[in-house]
């Protein structure tokens, strides 16, 4: 059962350049058993014409699922390339996440009936992230060129790229606990998504949805992973949106967990209807 088809859902909203670099990892995967799906909120031309660039030049699926721009419905989105996706596995990738070129591969080691597995990161700096977006190609630069961007502050940590962790013990998480939830970098089986509804898109604006989900799917029976020392991604340099520690979306996720609920209230079953 090792080669099960593999879904990377990608998702991107107006950052062209950065979603070229993520694309461009994902063509330089060492394991091919997967597809790609670029889930877009809304962007311009400039993201399709980059969509389409990698699709005719990709050798494994790439497709494209688009909404119009209507605020952040990121839940929406990734609902819609789930709908998409025919792979039995499901990774969640932001598009200005840029994969090693072991990612896939990685991930497909850490699944395991029962389980959901979050991802990691590395922060780059904006000064790098500038150089990476105008062609510096990152994946292949070696430990002397990521010492000197970790002495400037470029990278918060460089460990994680020449060292690799098997599937130890110590990745399992008891309980739900919110930290190390990265929408990200976040990965499960699709049977385990649909029993669950799938993302919430009657999560507003920006924050939590990603911390929803895995919170339903803890309270469905699905324990979780850490992809630490295995998964992680160069994540580009962006403003941070700011998140409200005490916002609706917030409690609302606490009232989950408190309640058991698993099921999204408006997820993948309403998204199914509406596209019909």
């Amino acid at each position: 059962m090792s080669d099960f088809l593999i879904s990377v859902i990608v998702s991107t909203y107006n950052r062209p350049d950065a979603l070229r670099v993520v694309l461009s990892g994902l063509l330089r995967q060492s394991d091919r058993r997967y597809e790609i799906i670029v889930a877009d909120d809304g962007s311009g031309a400039p993201t399709r014409a980059v969509v389409e660039e990698f699709a005719a030049k990709s050798p494994m699926p790439l497709h494209h699922v688009w909404h119009p721009d209507d605020g952040f419905r990121l839940s929406a989105i990734r609902n819609k390339g789930i709908l998409r996706a025919e792979g039995s596995y499901l990774i969640f990738l932001d598009g200005d996440c840029v994969p090693q070129t072991d990612f896939v591969a990685r991930h497909r080691m850490l699944a395991q009936a029962g389980m959901m597995i979050t991802g990691s990161r590395i922060l780059l700096g904006e000064q790098l992230t500038t150089r990476v977006v105008q062609g510096l190609p990152i994946l292949d630069q070696g430990p002397g060129f990521w010492l000197v961007q970790r002495a400037k502050g470029q990278a918060n940590k460089i460990l994680p790229l020449f060292f690799r962790l098997p599937d130890i013990s110590q990745r399992q998480v008891p309980g739900f606990k919110w930290r190390g939830i990265k929408g990200c970098n976040l990965a499960a089986w699709r049977t385990d998504i649909e029993m669950v509804n799938g993302f919430d898109e009657t999560f507003t604006g920006w924050g939590h949805e990603d911390a929803d989900f895995v919170a339903r799917l803890y309270n469905a029976g699905i324990q979780r992973k850490k992809g630490f020392w295995s998964t992680e991604v160069l994540h580009l340099w962006h403003r941070e949106a700011k998140r409200d520690q005490e916002s609706p979306n917030r409690q609302k996720v606490l009232r989950r967990v408190e309640s058991r609920e698993t099921r999204a209230e408006s997820g993948l079953d309403e998204c199914r209807r509406q596209m019909s």
